[in-house]
Parts: C-alpha cells; sequence; structure tokens
C-alpha cells in the first residue's frame, strides 16, 4: 500500500497546532515538569490513562487540573480515601417512594478528564470500581451500562508506597495505565520562581484553548502515522 509520507506530516503539522498553545498555558501557572507536562500531552493524544507517582506537594494535582482548565471539557476531581465506596464513583440506584421506582443517579466518573486523587489511599475494592470504565470506556451500574463520552482519560496521582497510610495498586489496575511518571523536585531556580510567583499577589486565571474536537481529530492523525514493518516487527 503506496503511503504519502508529505500528505501525513502536513496533516500532523495542521492538527498538532494547539499543542504548543496548550504547552504555553499550563507553563503559565505550572513551573518547571517539563516532562510531566510532556508525558501528559502524550496522554491525550495517545488516549492513554496516567498514573504520577511523587510525594506531596509536587503540583501532580495542580498540573493536571490545570491541563483540563485549559480543555472545554467537563472535569471531575476524585479524592481518594480509606472510607470511599464503589458506589461514590460510578454512581448507583436510588428509590423514588414518590414514583415507588429506582432511578439511576450516575457518579463523579461521567465526565471526560477525571483526576483519581491519592488514588492508593483507596482499598483494592474502589480502586477495581475503575477497571471497566479505563478498559471499555463504560460503566454498569444495576444492569444497565452507560458508555463514556469521549474523549475519556483517567489521570490518577499517588504516594510512594513506603508511606503511611497507602495500598498497593493491583496489577489489573497498574495494568491500564498506558504511562507511570515518577516526579522529582524542582530545581532550585524554579523554586525561587514558585516563591515568587506565590508571593507576587497575582493569580493566573487559565483560558480554554482548544476543545474536544481538536482532541479527537489530533488522536486520528496520531492513528495514521506511518509505522514500517521493521519497526513493528523489531
Amino acid at each position: 500500500m503506496e503511503v504519502d509520507i508529505q500528505q501525513i506530516q502536513a496533516t500532523v503539522e495542521k492538527e498538532a497546532s494547539f499543542v504548543e498553545r496548550l504547552t504555553d498555558e499550563i507553563s503559565s501557572v505550572i513551573v518547571g515538569q517539563k516532562y510531566l507536562v510532556e508525558r501528559l500531552l502524550i496522554g491525550i493524544l495517545a488516549n492513554g490513562h496516567i498514573l504520577i507517582e511523587g510525594v506531596p506537594g509536587l503540583a501532580k494535582t495542580l498540573s493536571v487540573k490545570t491541563l483540563a482548565d485549559a480543555i472545554q471539557v467537563k472535569f471531575q476531581r476524585l479524592q481518594f480515601t480509606p472510607d470511599l465506596l464503589p458506589a461514590d464513583l460510578i454512581g448507583t440506584m436510588i428509590y423514588n417512594p414518590q414514583k415507588a421506582e429506582f432511578t439511576v443517579k450516575k457518579g463523579p466518573i461521567f465526565a471526560n478528564i477525571i483526576l483519581a486523587d491519592e488514588i492508593n489511599r483507596a482499598p483494592a475494592k474502589v480502586q477495581s470500581a475503575l477497571l471497566e470504565a479505563m478498559q471499555e470506556r463504560q460503566v454498569t451500574i444495576s444492569d444497565t451500562t452507560y458508555k463514556l463520552e469521549e474523549p475519556f482519560l483517567v489521570l490518577a496521582t499517588q504516594n510512594p508506597i513506603e508511606q503511611e497510610g497507602t495500598y498497593p495498586l493491583p496489577e489489573a489496575q497498574v495494568d491500564r495505565f498506558m504511562l507511570m511518571l515518577k516526579i522529582d523536585y524542582p530545581s532550585p531556580a524554579e523554586e525561587r520562581e514558585i516563591m515568587d510567583r506565590n508571593t507576587g499577589g497575582e493569580t493566573r486565571e487559565v483560558s480554554k484553548v482548544i476543545s474536544p474536537d481538536d482532541i479527537v481529530r489530533a488522536r486520528d492523525v496520531v492513528r495514521s502515522v506511518y509505522v514500517d514493518d521493521k519497526v513493528k516487527e523489531y
């Protein structure tokens, strides 16, 4: 099959124009963490969930929230705690005594970008409640299955397992993440800039620079990128 490399390259350049705008918008709030920001964008373009590990205070949560704020999508933050229940994530059936029937109350999982904050502070049964949503992009409540809107992306943060009050993620759960990122401390110069920004009295508002349609089109282009047979067989 003939592949028009130049046509693919031109399409990539056209559809990737928003990447620089999105990166600049995130960088206006997040100091440093270039490694994290780049891989968050990779996750969006490759339609893959991301697990971010690092000690508290390294802007893991702020990075994900800033990314969601820069995209015109529905965002939900889920704070994982030891007493969280699966129904708190996916939803449940609520009995309506006036109508004498059960109605579905959808949970916060019905969003486009999910921030699963400190995911390893919840027990395994709660972490497992995300499996169907992450793999199949759907959620089953009672005997009814509901499709999740695209784009759907789970960006989870976790503290190192050595810390008190954390649970190891099940292997099946870890397998659902395309990338696992380990975040380190910022450099001294970046720490100084963080101090300057937080003591300057000015708060930077994030602007929405792309839409869900931009992401869907970019993902289609990513899937059309030519991969030679030699690379596939490597």
